[in-house]
């Protein structure tokens, strides 16, 4: 049959232009030449037409292998092609393994996580546990709950960002107190926790203000606890962060979600038990308090039965006074000639 010499001759020639491609582009416009919708084999099966009924069958079969042994021979020369060029890039690419190594510099947690987590680290040996809660919140966690109501003008000290009417981006991390009371199980023991995470407040910024900070809020809440245990706890975390030789005071001052409340001051030098009074210097690093009854009540904590203390402090101020940094902007600049300071390692 004359199709099939066609077919035959086709096959021939398609095989030695296959084996004669260099490289996979060209291999590539070789494969859509022969076997394409325009290519030879489309044109040459077109004559099928002119094929009686019984040779159809046996043409179609026989131009289907042809079809296989082209495919097959481009799938081999292209792994061919490809190794080869695989081969050539190595050479190249060769690596001089005589050269002195590059010393890969190692990253640091940032100075202010290096707060927390020694805060964190702290805390946990004391049998508390650590609580996260959203940064965008709502109004009833973030403020009512705390004992701020919505005509309370305490609430003008946090002035914040508002998405909706009720939902805010936190300005404390008190929320995450008043959700952990909620869901806490009293039978099970007591809630010691605290709640680290980002704040915000409509702040102007300076070398002490930031519209977004960092606070640590701890609270204990159980049968008979006492501002004993407080002032026991707020001096162990700054003899831990400042050094042994450092004493706190405490000072009234009124928060809503506190009663009592105070400011707690750290002596400033090294006291011991020969220093006078007057010779302390005192600088204020937190608020805090007895838990008010309204916050528990609300939380539908029994006040008559259950007590507890609360504090709050900054990461960042803590920082500022631990190093001397003087403008909390440089912790948020991420300049590394100056966070390099506070290598852990040295």
């Amino acid at each position: 049959m004359i199709i099939t010499d066609k077919l035959a001759q086709l096959q021939t020639d398609a095989l030695a232009e296959i084996a004669g491609v260099d490289d996979v582009k060209a291999l590539n416009d070789v494969r859509v030449k022969l076997l394409g919708k325009k290519g030879p084999l489309t044109e040459v099966l077109r004559g099928m037409k002119d094929l009686t009924p019984e040779e159809r069958p046996q043409v179609g079969e026989y131009a289907n292998k042809v079809r296989d042994v082209l495919t097959d021979a481009i799938a081999k020369r292209q792994t061919i092609l490809e190794a080869a060029a695989l081969e050539a890039q190595l050479g190249q690419e060769t690596l001089d393994v005589t050269l002195p190594g590059r010393a890969v510099k190692q990253g640091q947690p940032h100075v202010l996580q290096q707060i927390i987590e020694a805060l964190e680290d702290q805390f946990l040996g004391m049998g508390y546990k650590i609580a996260e809660g959203p940064e965008v919140e709502e109004d009833r966690y973030n403020f009512e709950m705390m004992n701020l109501p919505k005509d309370h003008p305490a609430r003008d000290m946090q002035d914040t960002f508002y998405i909706t009417p009720e939902i805010l981006m936190r300005t404390q991390t008190s929320p995450v107190q008043a959700r952990e009371m909620e869901k806490h199980d009293f039978s099970k023991g007591p809630l010691k926790m605290i709640s680290p995470g980002r704040v915000y407040r409509r702040d102007t910024d300076d070398a002490t203000h930031s519209h977004q900070f960092h606070q640590v809020e701890g609270l204990v809440i159980d049968k008979h606890i006492t501002m004993g245990d407080l002032k026991g706890t707020l001096l162990a975390v700054a003899r831990q962060l400042f050094g042994e030789d450092h004493d706190i005071r405490l000072r009234p001052s009124y928060f809503p979600f506190t009663e009592p409340s105070v400011e707690v001051d750290v002596s400033w030098g090294p006291v011991d038990e020969n220093t006078a009074p007057e010779d302390i210097d005192w600088i204020e690093v937190l608020g805090a308090g007895m838990v008010h009854p309204n916050v528990l009540e609300m939380a539908g904590i029994d006040s008559s039965v259950y007590g507890g203390f609360a504090f709050g402090l900054g990461p960042d101020r803590f920082a500022m006074l631990k190093y001397g940094v003087e403008d909390i902007r440089n912790f948020y600049l991420n300049d590394v000639r100056f966070l390099k300071q506070f290598n852990q390692k040295g």
